[in-house]
């Protein structure tokens, strides 16, 4: 027969030791979710579905620009297997938005042209155009019409 005794001072350490574990549990369960997200350069740092034009029209919107409803232009698009020094500069800026080209050199991606129709402080067309893999947006910018105009990314 085997017997176990416990005195009142073994009762509270187990009981310090478990609620000790409880607030450990707490913690680890709920401090994460009140730290605040941050984005970094290598993820963007939007909801980027783009399966339909609403979604696209949605992502443009999230940065604060006002686009027609339907594509000017919608294409397919491969991207070079060997960026040159052009596609080379424009992963760059891809990637100061948070996304990276290379993962989809020489694959076929889907192009959305649309007209950005709040520009600030510019009279002439511009627009934005989204790369799109999957149902998702992977690249982009926004650009003048004119040949000597401008190209950025999606911020304004």
């Amino acid at each position: 027969m085997f017997v176990c005794s416990l005195r009142a001072g073994t009762l509270r350490f187990f009981g310090v030791v478990a609620l000790a574990l409880a607030v450990l549990v707490t913690l680890i369960a709920f401090v994460p979710a009140l730290s605040p997200v941050k984005a970094t350069a290598a993820e963007p740092a939007r909801e980027n579905r783009a399966r339909n034009d609403e979604e696209r029209v949605a992502y443009l919107a999230s940065y604060g620009w006002q686009v027609s409803e339907k594509p000017t232009e919608s294409q397919t698009v491969t991207l070079p297997k060997d960026f040159d020094k052009v596609f080379a500069a424009y992963n760059e800026l891809q990637k100061q938005q948070g996304f990276d080209l290379s993962e989809y050199a020489g694959k076929t991606v889907e192009r959305y042209t649309y007209t950005v129709e709040n520009y600030p402080d510019y009279d002439g067309t511009v627009y934005a155009n989204l790369l799109v893999s999957r149902g998702r947006v992977i690249g982009g910018d926004v650009c003048s019409a004119e040949a000597n105009g401008f190209l950025h990314g999606f911020q304004k």
